[in-house]
C-alpha cells in the first residue's frame, strides 16, 4: 500500500531508494562471489547517507528512529546485506546522537562530527558463541595500569571489512562491584585483533560478518562507556542498544520482503495475471503482513521518542516490547517472501533473479539476536510475571 510521508520523510525515503536501487544491480555479483560491497559504501558517503543519524547542527542529516526506519527498510528493498551492514553504523550512531543530545559531552560530537564526513565508520561487534543475550560475556578483561587488557572471541562480526572503529564487550570481575559487563570502543587496526574469514553463509553474503579474535588488546579506560552487573538487564542498554537495534533491525528484514512483493508485482503485472483470484489473495496476504509490521515498527518508535518506553515500564518489559518489534518484522518478512515466491513461480528459483537472493537473506532474520525461540522465552516469562534477571534502572547507571 502506499505509505503516507511528510516531505522530509519522503526525501529521506527517497535518499535511499537511489542508492538502494542502484545497490540492487551488483548485489547478486556481491552475493555469489560473498565479496563485501565497498563501492557501495562509497556513494553512501558521499551521498551523506553515513550521516544520516548524526544531528543536523554536527553536520547531518539528523534522521529520528523513526526516519532511520523508513530509510533503512527501503535501502533493502534493493540491497539487503549492505542494508543490514550499514545498520551495524546508522544505528548505533543514532544511539550516540540520542546520548549527546542529552548530555553535550564534546567526546560523543567529536564521534559524531566524524561519521557526518565519512571519517568514521562504526561497527557494533559484540556477538559470542552461546551468546546469552548480553547478560554475560566470555571475554575477559584484566584491569592494567591505564585501562584493560582483553583476550576473546567473537563471532558476525557484520561491517568488520570497512569499519574503522568498532564497540565491543568483556567481562571484568570488579573486586569491589563483582562481575561487570564493560563495553568499549576500539580503533578496527587495534594490536591483537584478528579477523577470521568464516563467513560462508546461506544469506546475507554481502555483509561479510566473519569472526574475530582478541588476543591481549588493550583498552584505555577512557574507550570503556559503559558498564552493568553480570546478569542482569540494563535500562541504559534499553534506551541505546536494544531500543534502536531490534526495530532497525526488523526494518531491514521487512524492507527485503518489501522488495520481494515489489518484484511480484512486476512480475504478474507484466504476465497481465492482475484478474487472477489466488494472485490477488497472496497480494492481500502480503500487504496485510507489511501493514501490520510496520504500525508495530511506528508504535515502537513513539515510545522511544517519548521516552516511555524505558522510563514508564520495569526494564523487563521495556525489552519484551523492544524484541516484539524485531519478531513480528522478521517474522513478516519471511512470510511475504514465501507468498511472493508462490506468486512468481518457478522464475523465483533462478539466481539471475533478486527473488532467490531475497528468499535466502531474509532467513537471517528470526535467528539473529532475540532469536525467535529466545524471544518466546522473553515474551511468556514477561506476560507472566516471571522475572528473568535482575534489572539496572537509569537512575542506578554508573
Amino acid at each position: 500500500m502506499r505509505q503516507i510521508l511528510t516531505p522530509r520523510e519522503r526525501d529521506l525515503v527517497d535518499l535511499a531508494g537511489t542508492l538502494g536501487d542502484r545497490f540492487a544491480e551488483r548485489a547478486g555479483e556481491h552475493d555469489r562471489e560473498s565479496t563485501f560491497p565497498f563501492e557501495n559504501y562509497e556513494e553512501m558517503r558521499e551521498a551523506g547517507y553515513l550521516g544520516l543519524t548524526v544531528p543536523e547542527e554536527l553536520g547531518g542529516r539528523g534522521a529520528s528512529l523513526h526516519e532511520l526506519i523508513l530509510a533503512q527498510e527501503r535501502l533493502a528493498m534493493g540491497d539487503g546485506s549492505t542494508a543490514l551492514a550499514v545498520n551495524m553504523h546508522v544505528s548505533p550512531i543514532g544511539q550516540l546522537a540520542s546520548l549527546w543530545r542529552s548530555s553535550g559531552d564534546e567526546r560523543l560530537a567529536d564521534v559524531l562530527r566524524r561519521a557526518a564526513d565519512g571519517r568514521l565508520v562504526y561497527a557494533s561487534m559484540s556477538a559470542e558463541p552461546g551468546d546469552p543475550i548480553l547478560m554475560t560475556s566470555s571475554t575477559v578483561a584484566e584491569r592494567v595500569e591505564g585501562g584493560y587488557r582483553v583476550t576473546g572471541k567473537k563471532i558476525f562480526g557484520t561491517e568488520s571489512a570497512v569499519c574503522t572503529e568498532f564497540s565491543t564487550r568483556a567481562r571484568y570481575d570488579d573486586p569491589e562491584r563483582g562481575p561487570q559487563v564493560l563495553f568499549f570502543r576500539l580503533p578496527r587496526d587495534a594490536e591483537g585483533m584478528r579477523m577470521k574469514e568464516t563467513w560462508d553463509t546461506m544469506g546475507m553474503r554481502a555483509t561479510r560478518s566473519d569472526d574475530f579474535e582478541l588476543e591481549d588488546v588493550f583498552v584505555p579506560d577512557d574507550a570503556v562507556f559503559h558498564s552493568y552487573p553480570v546478569g542482569h538487564f540494563d535500562a541504559t542498554m534499553l534506551k541505546t542498544v536494544w531500543g534502536w537495534a531490534m526495530p532497525t533491525f526488523g526494518a531491514v528484514y521487512l524492507g527485503i520482503g518489501a522488495g520481494a512483493l515489489q518484484f511480484a508485482r512486476a512480475q504478474v503485472e507484466a504476465r497481465g495475471r492482475q484478474d487472477d483470484p489466488h494472485v490477488q489473495s497472496l497480494f492481500a496476504e502480503m500487504e496485510v503482513l507489511l501493514e501490520t509490521a510496520r504500525a508495530v515498527l511506528y508504535r515502537h518508535a513513539r515510545e522511544m521518542d517519548s521516552e516511555a518506553l524505558y522510563t514508564e515500564l520495569p526494564v523487563q518489559d521495556g525489552m519484551a516490547r523492544a524484541v516484539l518489534t524485531k519478531y513480528v518484522t522478521t517474522n513478516n518478512a519471511v512470510a511475504i517472501v514465501d507468498r511472493a515466491l508462490h506468486v512468481v513461480g518457478g522464475a523465483g528459483y533462478y539466481r539471475r533473479f533478486p527473488l532467490e537472493r531475497m528468499y535466502r537473506d531474509v532467513r537471517a532474520g528470526p535467528i539473529m539476536p532475540y532469536s525467535n525461540l529466545e524471544a518466546h522465552d522473553l515474551f511468556g516469562r514477561t506476560s507472566l510475571g516471571v522475572e528473568i534477571a535482575p534489572a539496572v534502572p537509569l537512575d542506578e547507571a554508573p
